[in-house]
């Protein structure tokens, strides 16, 4: 049900990997809220579809390699060309890695350079030119990206993928220092394991099970997790997002917004 109280009302927004998982219920959320956004993905069918359903007088799809620096540039002006400005910039995009579990001992160094250049080095250049464009028009703007309990617990997951996300926040709290000159908030969201089709792909490699469904990786999650009584979703993430990138949180700045249910907070080890 649509709120009557719109929290991004006219706000010009752009998610990267917004084509499906936590990106997908940004983009619905945001623009229930009365935002203007383009999704920035690779996945063209999934992404042109999405912003045709959400109407094109507010959803625009950009194809982008968020490793790239002239598709993130181009990005960024091809938004502030559509709806003249930059409010909220969500580098939402990133990848697992390898499934296959391997110590730092046995490290495969061209799927770590891949997992760093996107979860990574795209976010980086995600600030870096949506911050320009927020400089440049004086919007006290409000960045976002997507880390995970991996920026703070290392054993959650691959370890290039757990490097990249400790970068990540690495990353989040030099620019929040960097640009609260300028009024611009920067702040990161750390999910716990959120079932998604990037997940669920990512399970069936590491379990050799390519017949498992989003029903079975989402009961292994939930298995594992410490708050009971309900099971993490897209949506959890997205309304997470909503609150860093709406007037609600207009002093949050440099915040690691843990969304895990007290996971990371909780002693396991009696459990293992």
């Amino acid at each position: 049900m649509a709120s009557a109280f719109k929290r991004l009302e006219g706000k010009v927004a752009i998610i990267t990997g917004g084509a499906s998982g936590i990106g997908e219920a940004s983009v619905r959320l945001f623009i229930e809220n009365g935002a203007m956004v383009v999704i920035a993905d690779l996945q063209d069918e999934k992404g042109t579809q999405l912003a045709q359903d959400m109407g094109t007088e507010v959803c625009a799809f950009r194809r982008c390699d968020v490793t790239l620096e002239s598709d993130m540039e181009a990005l960024v002006a091809f938004t502030v060309s559509k709806w003249g400005k930059l409010d909220i910039m969500y580098n939402n995009a990133g990848i697992l890695g390898n499934a296959v579990a391997e110590d730092v001992h046995n490290l495969d160094m061209a799927d770590f350079d891949g997992v760093i250049a996107v979860n990574v080095r795209g976010m980086a250049l995600g600030v870096k030119y949506a911050s320009k464009a927020m400089i440049d028009a004086g919007t006290k703007g409000v960045i976002i990206c997507t880390a995970s309990v991996s920026s703070i617990l290392g054993g959650m997951g691959p370890v290039a993928y757990t490097v990249s996300k400790h970068a990540v926040l690495g990353l989040v709290r030099a620019a929040s220092s960097d640009l609260g000159k300028y009024g611009i908030r920067v702040n990161c969201l750390s999910p716990w394991g959120v079932v998604t089709p990037l997940l669920v792909n990512h399970l069936r490699q590491a379990f050799e099970n390519p017949a498992l469904t989003q029903d079975e990786a989402r009961a292994s999650r939930d298995s594992h997790s410490n708050l009971q009584g309900h099971s993490l979703s897209a949506l959890d993430i997205a309304r997470s997002a909503l609150y860093l990138a709406s007037d609600d949180s207009p002093f949050v700045s440099g915040l690691n917004l843990i969304v895990d249910g007290g996971f990371t907070a909780t002693n396991h080890s009696f459990d293992s």
